[in-house]
């Protein structure tokens, strides 16, 4: 859903490094999000996700490598771009949300009075912006955090697993937002999550890491054909066990369970559903119905990552 064109990218990350020690929690990380992207930045637990935007923000030291924000590479004038919420966000729980929004904003030197109700009101906080944030749950701590990040109309937004804690209509809420911000207002937004569908539903563009090291990136298009040679079919016949035989001779296709309608799903890496079609009509199995389904997301994501713990 990206908006905004542009020669010079919103964030762009080159030979990114963090060592601890002779260990590599990012290894040499390329990023390029361009303006007005919804990027997905996904990774199993102990990818080195939090690792990655720590040093991409600043909050860490970067062992090797180089951060430019909009083409900036000064970090005290990058942060002038970007609103960030990192990790779970901590308040002072003895004040109300609108002050801690007040405080931040003093410190950062950016946010009107408002910039901070408009943010209150954009995460579903305006009615509760008084009440102490010792009385808040954990999403509504998450909400808070976005706020946070949102003071001053950032041009990047940078938001570590924003949906962490949140129901399912604080996520759809969330999501939403983030979409919003992109087509209304123009920001761009940097997120990491370990929801799948999440991403899936909401960004044009995504960076997959694992063990530190970025192992695809591209469009949600892009990524679907790095599946390779492999193409998923649904196959409709009339003699299920008959065809399920035939299709195991055939090189290159495997069964991989039911598809929708009562056909079969069948991955093909090699073979073209021409191929298939014949093979099954030569062994005696009518075909009624061949029904390409575009890869997935998950399934990208299992093929590139490790099933190992992470180390980061």
């Amino acid at each position: 859903m990206r908006l905004v064109t542009s020669d010079v990218p919103a964030l762009a990350v080159s030979g990114l490094s963090r060592f601890y020690g002779k260990r590599a929690a990012v290894n040499k990380l390329e990023l390029r999000v361009e303006p007005g992207d919804l990027y997905g930045f996904l990774g199993p637990n102990g990818a080195g996700k939090t690792t990655a935007i720590r040093a991409i923000l600043g909050l860490i030291a970067r062992s090797e490598g180089t951060v430019e924000v909009f083409g900036e590479r000064d970090l005290v004038r990058q942060r002038t771009e970007i609103g960030a919420m990192v990790e779970t966000p901590t308040f002072n729980d003895w004040l109300s949300a609108r002050r801690n929004l007040q405080i931040a904003a003093a410190y950062a030197g950016r946010g009107t009075a408002a910039d901070i109700d408009e943010a209150l009101e954009r995460v579903g906080l305006g009615a509760r912006a008084g009440e102490r944030v010792r009385g808040y749950s954990l999403g509504m701590r998450q909400r808070l955090g976005i706020a946070r990040a949102l003071l001053g109309r950032p041009k990047l937004l940078v938001l570590d697993e924003p949906t962490n804690g949140l129901d399912p209509r604080g996520m759809r809420e969330v999501r939403d937002l983030l979409v919003e911000l992109v087509r209304r207002d123009g920001c761009t937004v940097f997120v990491s999550s370990h929801l799948l569908s999440e991403v899936e539903a909401m960004c044009n563009r995504v960076g997959i890491l694992d063990r530190g090291e970025l192992k695809a990136e591209g469009t949600m298009a892009q990524l679907i054909r790095q599946l390779g040679a492999r193409t998923l079919i649904e196959v409709g016949v009339d003699d299920r066990p008959r065809a399920l035989e035939v299709i195991s001779r055939l090189e290159g296709a495997r069964v991989e369970g039911d598809g929708d309608e009562g056909r079969i799903l069948v991955a093909l890496s090699g073979p073209e559903a021409a191929d298939l079609n014949r093979v099954l009509v030569q062994g005696g199995v009518a075909v009624s119905s061949l029904v390409p389904r575009a890869g997935s997301l998950e399934e990208l994501f299992l093929s590139v990552t490790s099933s190992e713990p992470g180390v980061a």
